[in-house]
Order: C-alpha cells, then structure tokens, then sequence
C-alpha cells in the first residue's frame, strides 16, 4: 500500500517543499538522514513525532521522482 498520502505541500512552509505530514519535516531531510548512514530506528529516536510509515513515504516519493520520461531531440 503505498503511503504518499502522507506527503504535504504548503506554500507557507519551506516554500512549499514536501515534507511529512505537514510536520516541519521536510521528505529531503529524512532523505539526508538515511543517505548519511542513519537507520529507521535512530531517525524515529530523533524525531519521536515520526512514524516509521513517514520513512517509508519519503522513499516512496523519492523513488516515484526519479521515474519521468526522458526526452531526446534528434
């Protein structure tokens, strides 16, 4: 099942970057934290308003980013 429905926008936060649940937890952040070496349990150690469905979504949406169509001009 997938959990982007825990993905928000607003404009009034971090100029309307995704984060989590409306938290001020910006997707690319937790994003930062795995890349860095963190694990799930440390990042919801860090951040105990984090649910382990909100790592889950902000890879979810990373992976879905990186999935577009590339145009070739001949």
């Amino acid at each position: 099942m997938s959990e982007l429905h825990r993905i928000t926008f607003d404009p009034s936060q971090f100029g309307g970057r995704p984060s989590l649940r409306g938290l001020r937890v910006r997707v690319k952040d937790v994003l930062d934290l795995l890349a860095a070496g963190a694990s799930r349990d440390e990042i919801l150690q860090d951040y105990p308003y984090l649910e382990a469905a909100d790592i889950t979504a902000a890879l979810e949406y990373a992976a879905a980013q990186s999935d577009h169509p590339i145009l070739r001009v001949a």
